[in-house]
């Protein structure tokens, strides 16, 4: 529970997020404590759940990833068989950034990345529209990423 983290605890989180590289003991110094008892700190703060994991975040552009769509699928049969059998897949295909199941006129909001708009294309005919259940899709395609994984508040 957040009500648990005091404001040292928050300051440590919220330099983590921000660089999760840092080292003990810079992230010692930008929050105040020596480096032991922050290194405590983090650890109590890793084992509590109140990190889930560290990894670096690549860039698109470089990777050659030039399309961000945002994918609402609907389902026309509503049973939990079929939305088991569409999650255990969407989970196996890596252009598919991030699943939501949703409230709302479609069943889940998916983040899909694509090389270009052909690839974008290829991928919704052969793989999208294959899936179990999928009865209806409708894409938004980003025009320009105002903000993207940006860290959670700790207020």
């Amino acid at each position: 529970m957040t009500s648990d983290l005091d404001k040292t605890d928050r300051a440590i989180l919220a330099a983590i997020q921000k660089d999760g590289r840092i080292s003990n003991a810079r992230l010692a110094e930008a929050v105040g404590l020596s480096e032991t008892p922050c290194a405590r700190r983090l650890k109590r703060l890793e084992n509590d759940g109140y990190i889930d994991q560290y990894r670096a975040m690549l860039s698109r552009s470089a990777l050659g990833l030039g399309v961000i769509a945002f994918v609402y699928v609907r389902f026309a049969v509503h049973d939990r068989a079929t939305a088991t059998r569409f999650e255990r897949e969407v989970q196996a295909i890596p252009r598919i950034l991030a699943c939501h199941n949703v409230s709302g006129s479609a069943d889940y909001i998916l983040q899909v990345v694509a090389r270009d708009l052909d690839d974008y294309g290829t991928f919704m005919r052969d793989e999208m529209r294959g899936l179990p259940g999928v009865t209806s899709v409708e894409s938004a395609l980003s025009l320009r990423e105002v903000k993207a994984n940006g860290a959670l508040p700790l207020s």
